[in-house]
């Protein structure tokens, strides 16, 4: 692929992101994007098959900017309880900030279509590895007792998919004091669970 036609691409996925930010994934047509782009439709057919293409790779390109962020944190040098919140927060945020950065608010970027599904799934396995592999350093720092880490790991990640949306919408607190006060409702919930220790 030359230079030219790479930054062709580049710009049209850009555009791309663009009107889906501000229209929505499924209310944006080719012409959108073509008229965005300042390039002709049949310029747009020639990189891209269709609408669903496209906006697949606007989202696998967010997911793999975050799977990079979490990475990072999970080669981090700190004990593992701590690597485990720090994921869990800088998670949140980054769905957080990849939401606003295309356009909505609402939270629907990354949940409302087969096609972001479909995108995710790949990306749901290695973060999945990446939990497992925080709490068996856990486990092997004595910080854990965990019977089974595959399930836990399963655990973990479908309950931040579940605080995606609050946590976006700010259901959540926006405050830094509520932000600190839901950091520590998490750690007590997964390190004490919720029953009165005996």
């Amino acid at each position: 692929m030359s230079v030219t036609t790479s930054k062709t691409r580049e710009l049209l996925i850009d555009a791309a992101r663009k009107v889906f930010a501000r229209k929505g994934i499924v209310r944006t047509t080719m012409n959108d994007i073509a008229n965005v782009s300042k390039k002709s439709r049949r310029t747009l057919y020639m990189y891209f098959k269709n609408k669903e293409e496209i906006s697949s790779i606007v989202i696998d390109n967010e997911m793999y900017k975050l799977q990079l962020m979490l990475e990072e944190v999970e080669k981090k040098d700190i004990p593992a309880d701590e690597k485990l919140i720090t994921f869990i927060y800088a998670r949140l945020e980054a769905f957080k900030e990849a939401v606003t950065r295309n356009g909505s608010l609402r939270a629907n970027f990354f949940h409302d279509s087969w096609n972001v599904a479909k995108v995710r799934k790949e990306y749901n396995i290695q973060e999945i590895a990446l939990i497992k592999k925080i709490l068996s350093s856990g486990i092997k720092e004595k910080i854990f007792s965990i019977p089974n880490v595959d399930n836990t790991a399963l655990i973990i990640h479908y309950s931040l998919k579940g605080l995606e949306v609050p946590y976006i919408r700010g259901l959540l607190g926006d405050s830094s004091e509520n932000i600190m006060q839901s950091k520590e409702s998490v750690k007590k919930l997964i390190f004490n669970g919720i029953k009165l220790k005996k």
